[in-house]
């Protein structure tokens, strides 16, 4: 039987790949929230704080989207949670692309084409969330607030992420934040569709590799 080594020098080469789906990931993402805007069926949990921001203090989605990012990372340091690259990039990537895309996206004015931005939005979010996430790069600031609240509290997963989600989307709406049936869908099916598509996205770990191999890539 053949001894079983792992070799650091394969991740380098995996890197390009992690960094160019997380950033595709994290595009795609902003364009599945402006997708939901756009429909004016009711958007993201999150982003019916966003939204809400907006329309009482002003700026765009998008900027509330990394000023809320940037403030719950701010959250991470009494939790002891250590953010990543991919951490970072969420924060910012996201706000610039739902506002990019918001500004190309035309409004859908029929009801068929406003269910079709919806539907589109959810299945886009969940192939967005399945590459940012399977890059391995760091999660993004909200879940990490979960996963730290989770950790420090003895809570389940459920439990937290419903009620930071509850708490979030009812402070959204009171600000004037959109809350409708695509919201409601959103919740519903974000979780099968991910599970769905993270395994097949998700950046493999590095293998084994036989004790010779290693032995004559060292000599080569």
């Amino acid at each position: 039987m053949h001894q079983k080594l792992t070799v650091p020098r394969r991740l380098p080469r995996r890197l390009p790949r992690r960094l160019t789906q997380l950033y595709v990931g994290l595009a795609l993402y902003g364009l599945s929230m402006a997708l939901f805007v756009q429909s004016d069926l009711g958007v993201m949990p999150w982003d019916v704080l966003h939204q809400g921001l907006a329309r009482h203090f002003g700026l765009t989605i998008g900027t509330w989207s990394i000023i809320v990012g940037a403030v719950v990372l701010l959250g991470w340091i009494p939790l002891r949670e250590r953010p990543g690259l991919g951490t970072v990039s969420n924060v910012f990537v996201i706000g610039i692309a739902i506002d990019a895309s918001l500004v190309v996206l035309p409004e859908a004015h029929v009801m068929a084409g406003r269910i079709a931005f919806a539907a589109l939005g959810l299945l886009l979010n969940a192939v967005a969330t399945a590459l940012y996430i399977g890059a391995r790069l760091g999660p993004g600031p909200r879940d990490g607030l979960m996963t730290g609240l989770v950790r420090r509290t003895g809570g389940s997963v459920r439990l937290v992420r419903t009620g930071i989600e509850v708490a979030v989307v009812l402070v959204g709406w009171a600000l004037g934040g959109t809350l409708g049936l695509a919201t409601a869908a959103y919740a519903l099916a974000i979780g099968p569709l991910v599970q769905v598509f993270l395994p097949r996205l998700t950046v493999p770990e590095m293998q084994p590799v036989p004790a010779e191999v290693v032995a004559d890539t060292l000599a080569a």
